[in-house]
Order: structure tokens, then sequence, then C-alpha cells
């Protein structure tokens, strides 16, 4: 691979076990990003493109639940040279030799439009009638009407289990797969405990004590405008909040409100203590979210606790994030 773009989103967030990313992202030729604002992600690219936001651009919103398809006005210019994901993909389109294939001969306007007659369709299909897209885009909105009924997860299937089968091989729910067994040496057929490869119980703690436990921020979605007020205000000691139980603390010589270091055997991070009796003794309760940002040594200084996570899949079938076994220790910054 010799050359990442990256449009949208923040791997320098959500990403486990960063330093690996770091030697990862060092070995394509060119790497692109292009964003709305200077993340983590971003000051590791060659080539950085400003996006739009949403207020410089026009756009629509809607999903399968929402009650409303939104016509979402641009409220204000591009303001420092920002252009809109549209409008950079088809010039490297045009470079590239197939604008014409990549955007449909349609502009901003015209995408928008497009999309709106898909939805307008399926409507009509089921009978409700939604307003031409001159009159939608004037009016800012299209109410669609409430579901007649609840949705229920598997509800035909319950109803009828011959006649709407699931997608499993015997077409029923199934506590044992022989299926999942044969594809997966670490599932087996059925659901059991297994150890993670760090937890409190494993040799490891000795050495790294705390089992670390990521959660969602109360004052951001994932790692949306950490440098703005209303993130950086819960930050302490100028970095991301850990929060361990007092006996922990004490243990360590450690007092609430100073900056300590987490660490283990992927790397280390700065953080800014927090002490309470909510947390289990043994835990250590960090958000995510923190904008890397390495020193000279590797050390993250903003807190972003997949610094120290494991890049290990959950199963050699699922692969997903391990981020929830991961110990660490803690102690006075140096």
């Amino acid at each position: 691979m010799k050359l990442v773009h990256w449009a949208g989103g923040n791997p320098f967030h959500h990403h486990q076990q960063l330093s690996r990313l770091r030697q990862a992202w060092a070995r394509p030729q060119t790497v692109i990003v292009q964003d709305i604002c200077w993340t983590a992600t971003a000051r590791h690219a060659d080539i950085v493109l400003p996006v739009t936001t949403a207020l410089e651009r026009n756009d629509i919103g809607g999903s399968s639940r929402d009650r409303y398809v939104l016509a979402m006005h641009q409220a204000i210019a591009p303001l420092h040279q920002a252009r809109s994901d549209l409008d950079i993909f088809a010039d490297l389109a045009e470079r590239l030799g197939y604008c014409d294939a990549f955007t449909e001969n349609r502009d901003e306007r015209g995408w928008i439009a497009a999309i709106y007659a898909r939805c307008r369709e399926a409507q009509a299909s089921a009978g409700i009638e939604l307003p031409a897209f001159d009159q939608f885009w004037r009016t800012g909105h299209a109410a669609l009407p409430p579901p007649s009924e609840d949705f229920v997860l598997f509800d035909d299937f319950r109803g009828d289990p011959l006649g709407h089968p699931l997608r499993t091989p015997s077409g029923r729910i199934e506590l044992s797969s022989p299926t999942l067994g044969a594809l997966s040496a670490d599932c087996g057929t059925h659901p059991h405990w297994q150890p993670p490869i760090e937890w409190l119980g494993a040799e490891t703690a000795a050495r790294f004590p705390l089992h670390l436990v990521s959660v969602q921020p109360a004052d951001r979605l994932h790692s949306q405008l950490d440098p703005a007020p209303l993130a950086q205000s819960g930050k302490v000691a100028g970095a991301e909040r850990i929060t361990l139980h007092p006996a922990d603390a004490s243990a360590r010589g450690l007092h609430a409100g100073m900056r300590v270091r987490v660490h283990n055997a992927r790397g280390a991070i700065a953080a800014g203590l927090a002490v309470s009796d909510g947390v289990a003794r043994g835990v250590a309760v960090i958000a995510t979210g923190a904008w890397y940002d390495p020193d000279a040594e590797g050390v993250d200084r903003a807190g972003a606790a997949n610094t120290l996570t494991l890049d290990i899949g959950t199963s050699d079938l699922t692969q997903g994030p391990n981020a929830m076994s991961c110990l660490v220790e803690v102690s006075r910054e140096p």
C-alpha cells in the first residue's frame, strides 16, 4: 500500500495500540487526510485537505427511524479554503479520468434532489405522498407518518418460523452451532467463558495490577471537538481524567487533582487523577476521545486511552475491538 486517503473519522483516537498505528502510517509513501479540524489523525498526514462542516454546505438528513426528512441549508460560506467532500472527490475523479462516472453529472443540489427522489419513491410505494422537492427545500423538512406499530425484532420469525426463517443453517435460533465450531477454534459451538489476554486474573496483573475500563465521554461524542471549551472543562491537570478507588490512590501515594502516568508494556499516557469510591478497587476508569499527542518519547500528553489497549481481535472469527481488557499501572508523573 503506497497511499492512504482518509476522509472523516479519527483513527488516532478509536484504534487500539496507537504506537502500532503510528508505525503503520509511516509505511505508505503518502497519507492524505480531509477533515474539519486539526485532529490527531490530521497531524499524522502528509497532505491535509480542509473540508466543509455541515454549516458550510447544503445537504439532506434523515434515517429509517426518523420522523422527518431534513433540508440542511447552508448557513455560511466555506471558511479557510474548505471545500465539500463532493467537490474534492469530483476534482480527483476528473484528474483520474472518470469524473462523469463519479458525479453521474450531478452537482450538490442535483445529488440532494436525487436522494430525496429515492426517498419519495419509496414512501409512495407505501401509499405515502411527500411534497415535491422544491416545496420540501423551501419548507425545510418533510414529515413522515409514525409507524403503524412498534418495531419488534424477529417479529415475522416469531409469528411464522417456517415462513420467515432466520439466516442460520437451521433457520432457527441456535444455542449451539456446529457450523460456528467448524469456523472458529476460539468461539467453539456455544457461548462460553474465555479468559481475556489481560484481566485481573492474568499473570500480567502482578506487574500491571489495575484493570483499565474506557467509557464514552459525557462532554463530547467519541473524540469530536475535544479541544472545544466543553470537553476541556472536564480535564484534570490539563489531561483526560482517570478515576481510581481511594484505597488504590492512597496505596500509590496519589491524590485527586494531580497529574499521573498511566502505563503498561505498550505505552504510557498522562492523565489527571480523580478519586471515587464508586469505582471498584483494582479498576481505573477513563473516558475515550482525548486527541492523541505523543511527545518525543512516545508518551501521550493528552490521555488517549487507546495508547494502552491491545491491538488484537476479540476472537479468530469476530475480530472486534479488544479495548476493554487492558491492564495498567498508575504512578506519579516523572
